[in-house]
């Protein structure tokens, strides 16, 4: 659960207009829609991932999320596509040559929502050799044989940096940076054009067998209606509740102990003005990234702690802030406490568990759990955001012998909607030249967020006025309409914090009149 700054939840607000894009857009499910080929429970990035994935085969869908997308680990991770540098050290050379191969994928997806980010490594007396980490990144280059992303050099520092004066030299290498729960949100869009039922507030309560067969009693917390959904094959992609979901649904022993571990962030008032992020590394062996976050800020973490707690309801902990202060403290210039903390986020990574390791050692990689007994159930364990293409196009090549006509994969080549342009620059200025009285700093947003999608917000409308009223922090009502009619927003939550990440620029007052605004909008309907 994301730990807002004060005041966010509250509600009030005046009268409001409804919009030409009407209320949320519920997916209903009709009598013809309750039988699917596939049903996928999870609506993070692995789940969504395999629904588009098997919507563009030519598979009957349906993705069943008990809350809203992307709303646990898949929007509480650090915002990477990455190869993983760190990996490395612990030979997991073929994670790391896979995750390569996807980022390159990926930046081509979605050139709007992945973008290509330099990171320095400073060198401190406790840091590991020089000699060591020169030898790390030449591997890590020759593992990405890259097109889009620049070699490793090395870096100095002069004394007025951001760095402490003591640190004079580095390293620097490149990845990327991802708004992690908008690429959930564009898989999710792109398995509804390709014919999927996407279906948030949906819980499952109860699966079973019969005759080769899944019937999924599902319940929709927006009309406490109770559905029955039927599919040939049923895939478990629940992240840190797929060991849970498995014996329930199996009636078996897990096949995969997972190792539960609570990663947490700290946003903070920006480190650094250069577009640059930091790997940092502590004297117990461990990192931290300083990464550049929505203009304003730097996003600090993470952090490794075992976990067992409530699922839905991750807290940072006390040692955990001091611990992400302490190392900003360690490398910056600029003293930073508690006081300055801006946010917080923890969220909860499933790994697979492996006796003995610690958990900064415990691979990453995932595993896919197929069951045939009584009829077909595929378990997703683990993952990253990096890998979730790769590990989608994986699920569905295993299924293939349920579906033997559907379609081959089709992921590698495909653009993800808003992506399909090629320089930012160009496509930002023909957004201008359409629009010129939109103003520079909401252009650049929408951009990033929605990419070529963005005249669909703007619709009919001719004037900044047109666009109705201003919540705030530049969301206006034509985005708040589009984002709950197209995206399925439903809530201020929803829009702040997994939509635009907002919320951080949203005053208490702000976010009652964008909260009353949707419900006067819900109260509308019939």
């Amino acid at each position: 659960m994301l730990h807002y700054p004060s005041g966010c939840f509250v509600t009030g607000m005046g009268s409001s207009s409804i919009s030409r894009f009407g209320w949320f857009q519920v997916s209903r499910v009709t009598k013809s829609q309750s039988e699917f080929d596939l049903l996928v429970i999870g609506g993070g990035i692995n789940g969504a991932g395999i629904a588009a994935d098997a919507a563009g085969r030519g598979l009957s869908v349906a993705l069943l999320e008990k809350g809203d997308l992307a709303s646990a680990t898949s929007s509480w991770s650090s915002k990477l596509i990455h190869g993983g540098l760190r990996y490395l050290e612990n030979y997991h050379f073929g994670l790391v040559r896979k995750s390569l191969k996807e980022r390159e994928v990926l930046i081509k997806a979605a050139p709007h929502l992945v973008a290509p980010l330099a990171f320095q490594i400073p060198i401190l007396p406790n840091s590991r050799s020089a000699v060591l980490l020169r030898c790390g990144l030449f591997l890590y280059d020759r593992l990405a044989m890259s097109k889009h992303f620049g070699a490793s050099r090395t870096v100095g520092y002069s004394a007025d940096g951001p760095l402490e004066a003591s640190i004079r030299k580095g390293f620097e290498y490149w990845d990327a940076q991802v708004d992690d729960s908008r690429l959930v949100v564009a898989n999710a869009l792109q398995a509804k054009q390709r014919g999927a039922v996407i279906l948030t507030r949906h819980e499952v309560t109860d699966a079973k067998a019969n005759s080769g067969k899944w019937s999924v009693e599902t319940k929709d917390h927006l009309s406490c209606v109770q559905k029955t959904l039927t599919c040939k094959v049923l895939v478990n992609a629940t992240g840190p509740w797929v060991s849970q979901l498995h014996c329930e649904i199996a009636g078996q022993k897990k096949a995969h102990r997972l190792r539960l571990v609570k990663g947490s962030h700290l946003v903070l008032p920006k480190l650094c003005e250069e577009n640059r992020a930091f790997l940092l590394q502590h004297k117990d062996g461990r990192v931290v990234f300083v990464i550049p976050y929505l203009n304003d800020f730097s996003l600090v973490g993470t952090t490794e702690e075992e976990y067992s707690g409530d699922l839905d309801a991750p807290r940072i902990s006390r040692a955990e802030v001091d611990y992400l202060l302490k190392i900003v403290n360690r490398y910056f210039k600029a003293a930073v406490c508690e006081k300055d903390v801006v946010g917080v986020f923890s969220g909860i990574r499933p790994l697979i568990e492996n006796e003995g390791e610690k958990a900064s050692r415990v691979s990453r990689d995932y595993r896919l759990q197929l069951d045939r007994a009584t009829a077909p159930l595929l378990s997703v364990y683990g993952g990253k955001v990096t890998t979730y293409r790769l590990l989608a196009e994986q699920v569905l090549d295993q299924l293939r012998e349920f579906f033997p006509t559907m379609s081959g994969s089709w992921t590698e080549c495909a653009v993800l909607p808003g992506g399909d342009f090629e320089a930012a620059e160009k496509l930002q200025q023909q957004l201008v030249g359409q629009y010129p009285w939109l103003t520079q700093s909401l252009v650049r947003r929408w951009l990033r967020s929605y990419g070529t999608c963005a005249p669909e917000i703007v619709g009919e409308a001719r004037s900044m006025r047109d666009l109705g009223f201003c919540f705030g922090a530049n969301l206006f009502q034509l985005e708040v309409d589009y984002l709950c009619s197209r995206e399925w927003a439903m809530t201020a939550e929803d829009i702040l914090w997994r939509r635009t990440k907002l919320g951080y620029l949203f005053s208490a007052e702000e976010v009652r009149s964008l909260s009353n605004y949707l419900e006067q909008r819900k109260q509308s309907q019939p």
